[in-house]
């Protein structure tokens, strides 16, 4: 392996890399794909939910075959406020036709099964191996350090997720700050396939997803997520790296709280933990990201900062997967033209342009700004279910019509009619 020079090299056998690796090796390119994990997927903490568009380009009609888990029909985004919830809740069964909207999954099957692909296309898999540097000749990357190996390629596809060492040793990217991340932690809940089908009111095998925002935080940046699987419950929480380090507070202990909440207690009664789970998140998008190429290396999926959270939709499989799909055709057109410079792979951005992603993040790039604003997590929660308690109450009080609550509401709230507009019209603009 340290004699032998590939024409690519990906490391992390996750979405992005997986992908990449895939289309380069069934165009008989020499592709080595590198995983930390003693499988893909062992080490990736994931919420469990995945947009299908981008592997359908890929993988025509990939849920046939792949081992997913319960088509989402149904989503809830609730806010939370002690023992109140206030909660919108969306069901479409138009969800379910081809192609299908989007699946839960598990990160450990899903990706051994995407790696297994790109081996079968030709790709050459190697597992449970740590990367620690790129070889760099005359300013160029050449390849990888692994150990005492040294493995050589035309182009380095980075896809070593959030806290890149690629980028970094490649001087891409500076190492980052706190506030520009988020620790996600995720227990796997085991359930019966009826059980869960029946609590969460779903037909067999369809499923659910709810996203929460509020107290399940503590009033720090950050929500909770659930997601219905075959036979279990992915239920976590993502908490920006800033205020936990503030707040000293500890990211399991404020999973157990959120467990115990009466709004998530009932709907996981009776499980039993199978698994726990955390990694660093991406969470300032567009503003975060590295430089996206450089002299013999490509950056994808997380390490690139290609993830979104508009707090209603959270995104980051379906971008990860159309990078890696670009960063291929990058590749095999710097091939075509046996330049594998910066300028070689200049073209990546445009390739980005085309599947969506760069648009996608462009037009998202204001949101991490936004959602800083502390008042989404603790005031505004409150005000909305405290106001939604007063309009469910009879108690025999003075009658009272809904906009005098709502004004009342407010005015009782920390919240100031300046900070409500300004907040309502940066929320609209940015999500």
């Amino acid at each position: 392996m340290a004699e032998e020079k590939f024409t690519a090299i990906i490391v992390g056998a996750g979405p992005a890399g997986s992908t990449a690796a895939y289309l380069l090796a069934q165009e008989g390119l020499d592709v080595l794909l590198i995983e930390r994990g003693e499988t893909p997927g062992s080490k990736n903490m994931f919420g469990g939910r995945m947009y299908s568009y981008a592997l359908n380009q890929v993988i025509p009609g990939f849920w046939e075959e792949a081992p997913l888990q319960r088509p989402v029909v149904k989503e809830t985004v609730s806010f939370m406020s002690g023992k109140r919830s206030v909660s919108m809740t969306c069901q479409d069964q138009n969800w379910l036709q081809t192609p299908v909207h989007s699946f839960t999954l598990l990160r450990a099957e899903f990706d051994a099964w995407l790696a297994n692909k790109a081996e079968e296309a030709g790709a050459m898999l190697a597992c449970g191996i740590r990367v620690d540097d790129v070889l760099i000749e005359s300013g160029r990357v050449t390849g990888v350090r692994a150990g005492e190996d040294e493995i050589h390629a035309d182009v380095v596809i980075a896809a070593d997720g959030a806290n890149s060492l690629l980028t970094e040793r490649a001087g891409l990217r500076k190492a980052l700050l706190p506030g520009q991340v988020a620790t996600g932690a995720k227990q796997l809940i085991e359930l019966s396939a009826d059980t869960i089908s029946q609590r969460f009111q779903l037909e067999d095998k369809q499923g659910a997803a709810y996203l929460y925002v509020g107290s399940c935080s503590s009033g720090m940046q950050g929500g909770g997520f659930l997601y219905t699987n075959l036979d279990s419950i992915s239920l976590g929480l993502v908490v920006n790296v800033a205020d936990l380090q503030r707040n000293q507070y500890k990211i399991n202990e404020l999973l157990e709280d959120f467990k115990s909440q009466p709004q998530i207690a009932p709907l996981i009664a009776g499980g039993q933990v199978a698994e726990y789970s955390a990694h660093l998140v991406p969470e300032a998008g567009f503003n975060m990201r590295p430089e996206l190429f450089g002299d013999g290396i490509l950056v994808v999926g997380d390490a690139a900062g290609f993830v979104i959270n508009l707090g209603y939709q959270v995104r980051g499989m379906d971008l990860a997967i159309a990078s890696g799909a670009a960063a291929a055709r990058t590749v095999m057109q710097a091939r075509a033209g046996n330049d594998f410079s910066e300028q070689g792979l200049s073209q990546y951005p445009d390739f980005l342009k085309q599947n969506g992603v760069w648009d996608t993040m462009e037009a998202y790039r204001h949101t991490p700004l936004f959602l800083d604003t502390r008042r989404l997590y603790e005031a505004y929660p409150q005000v909305v279910t405290d106001l939604a308690a007063d309009a469910f109450t009879v108690d025999g009080s003075p009658p009272e019509h809904l906009l005098g609550k709502m004004m009342r509401g407010v005015k009782s709230s920390s919240i100031k009619w300046s900070q409500l507009a300004g907040d309502a019209w940066k929320g609209g603009r940015s999500l």
